[in-house]
């Protein structure tokens, strides 16, 4: 049986239980636990972040959803046509994604934004059957270099097997997959990533779909 999500209360990864519980003691209204997958499970399209934000899908439960990462990826996903009603940072905001579904590598959010290499692959199996639980998923868009080398191991092959790179994609298994730099404010602040080079990636995919 697949189990593309994980459990609320996982424990298998003891600092990220740690931090969970650290911010459930000081934030008991948040969400603080794994944040589960996100749209639609007939999507040919899957966006691939690394982990959770602490004040956002950690917060509120849905990926990329009440931080500054999320007003990007989301008003990219309804320009491109991947998304349909408003946005507005919380989860029963009634958006509701099109063909396209939202994951994470590690679904608990890390100290400092950055799992460890072993939190990775102790994740690793539900990132597996979140990808075999979408039947028609024929293109990923990675977020980051470390999501595209999580998804690549996912998928059996090296984290080398495609380059790092914004804009760089290619045969990844089944699926083509493209590498974005990720949609957070460091980068779109520094003018690393500009909204027309966010939303050249998503026309992009939209093209590759059949």
């Amino acid at each position: 049986m697949l189990t593309p999500e994980a459990p609320r209360g996982c424990p298998l990864c003891p600092r990220l239980v740690a931090y969970r519980m650290e911010n459930r003691a000081a934030h008991p209204d948040w969400w603080n636990d794994p944040a589960p997958s996100f749209g639609d499970p007939n999507a040919r399209l899957l966006v691939a972040g690394l982990a959770p934000g602490r004040t956002g899908a950690n917060r509120t439960g849905r990926p990329f959803t009440g931080d500054h990462a999320g007003w990007l990826l989301y008003d990219t996903l309804k320009k491109t046509g991947f998304a349909r009603g408003d946005y507005d940072a919380r989860p029963d905001d009634g958006l509701e994604l099109v063909d396209c579904m939202i994951t994470n590598a590690v679904r608990c959010a890390p100290p400092g934004n950055k799992p460890t290499p072993a939190e990775e692959a102790t994740c690793r199996p539900f990132l597996v059957d979140r990808l075999a639980a979408l039947p028609r998923l024929q293109v990923i868009v990675t977020l980051g270099d470390v999501s595209r080398r999580n998804v690549l191991k996912t998928l059996g092959l090296p984290g080398t097997a495609i380059p790092p790179g914004h804009g760089v994609e290619g045969q990844a298994g089944p699926y083509r997959l493209i590498n974005s730099y990720h949609c957070s404010r460091l980068n779109t602040n520094t003018g690393r990533l500009t909204a027309e080079m966010f939303e050249d990636i998503f026309r992009r995919a939209k093209a590759m779909l059949t």
